[in-house]
């Protein structure tokens, strides 16, 4: 029998969400579509040929009868629908960042282990499989010393993001992901123990985005455990792609790696194999491609990862097995705290310790 998926949030990721949702009618039945905005739930009926459309998210719960719920809500909604849901007994996936109280957070996680419910987090990075399982070796294999890491874009077109009490600021709403997969790669002996960050505003007028109330662009120091230390600088500024160039560089004494998200590893100072003599100077290996150029080794993304996380999530709800999800909750929790520290770090102009738990 299939298992049965409702949504709530059908907003721009929750546009994501159903691309990949109508995909998996093989094992899924799409009971549910809730949002605020009748408009929306209604539309994604119709995109889903499928479910219904609701404004009244318990009111869904309550007629659907769903197994899992994914969460496509921004970060100041969030409390009262997961303890609903666990209290329920209904498995749910939750766009990142969980929460932006990080008490709220490690409730919402404790409550749900404590119902045995199967829990997942929105980073779908993690599941880009062509560029992170080099990394991830990289990583292993070396011993990282210093981690740089950028991630410059403009401002979100939507209302609340520019108010950093209802997104949490950039970092905490965007560059999560580049937080999240430095401690994904990095290991769980190489956790950020401790952050200090400076905040920059001014360089945004209001002209340009009436009511913007956020940071500009903030720079982080982190210490890793082991004694790695990293800069992770994040901002909004921009105007145009020509403004930055985003990454995630990974240091060892000899050799280095840079890694940008859903896109390519590059990994400097390895042997590379040799040419198989394809005419683009491209190695093909397994579902990726492998360039050997100038001494460096890169590969590049081919699928998308999203389809394969929130697959990942719903096989774990079916089998009742979430031993192969990359992003629990209690994990996608301490990469919130991460981010969160950085924020408590700008307000109180002091060194802030990451509570990983």
């Amino acid at each position: 029998m299939k298992k049965r998926l409702a949504l709530i949030g059908c907003g721009g990721i929750g546009q994501y969400h159903l691309s990949h949702f109508v995909q998996f009618k093989d094992i899924v039945d799409l009971v549910g579509w809730c949002d605020l905005i009748p408009e929306r739930a209604e539309d994604f009926k119709q995109k889903a040929g499928c479910g219904e459309a609701y404004t009244d998210w318990k009111q869904m719960l309550d007629e659907t009868k769903p197994d899992m719920v994914f969460l496509g809500v921004p970060p100041y909604c969030h409390g009262e629908i997961e303890f609903e849901l666990i209290k329920r007994g209904i498995h749910f996936h939750v766009q990142k960042p969980l929460a932006l109280d990080l008490d709220l957070a490690r409730k919402i996680r404790d409550a749900a282990e404590a119902k045995g419910l199967i829990t997942a987090s929105g980073f779908q990075c993690r599941y880009a499989e062509n560029i992170v399982q080099p990394a991830i070796k990289f990583c292993k294999e070396n011993q990282v010393v210093m981690i740089d890491c950028s991630r410059i874009g403009g401002v979100p077109g939507v209302d609340w993001w520019r108010k950093k009490e209802l997104s949490g600021g950039q970092a905490v709403e965007q560059t999560i992901h580049q937080f999240d997969i430095i401690r994904y790669f990095m290991g769980e002996n190489a956790e950020p123990l401790e952050v200090f960050s400076y905040n920059g505003r001014g360089f945004i007028k209001d002209e340009e985005w009436p009511g913007y109330d956020t940071d500009d662009l903030s720079t982080t120091v982190v210490k890793f455990a082991g004694g790695a230390l990293g800069v992770i600088t994040t901002g909004c500024y921009a105007t145009s792609g020509n403004s930055f160039d985003s990454k995630v560089i990974f240091s060892t004494r000899d050799k280095r790696m840079e890694h940008k998200i859903l896109g390519t590893t590059v990994i400097y100072g390895e042997e590379p194999p040799k040419d198989d003599g394809a005419a683009d100077g491209f190695i093909v290996k397994g579902d990726g491609a492998l360039k050997a150029a100038g001494g460096a080794l890169e590969y590049r993304e081919s699928i998308d990862a999203g389809v394969l996380c929130d697959r990942t999530f719903i096989e774990a709800v079916i089998s009742g097995d979430g031993s192969k999800i990359r992003s629990s909750y209690r994990d996608a929790f301490k990469s919130v705290a991460f981010t969160l520290a950085c924020n408590k770090s700008m307000e109180t102009g002091l060194p802030v310790k990451v509570e990983l738990e």
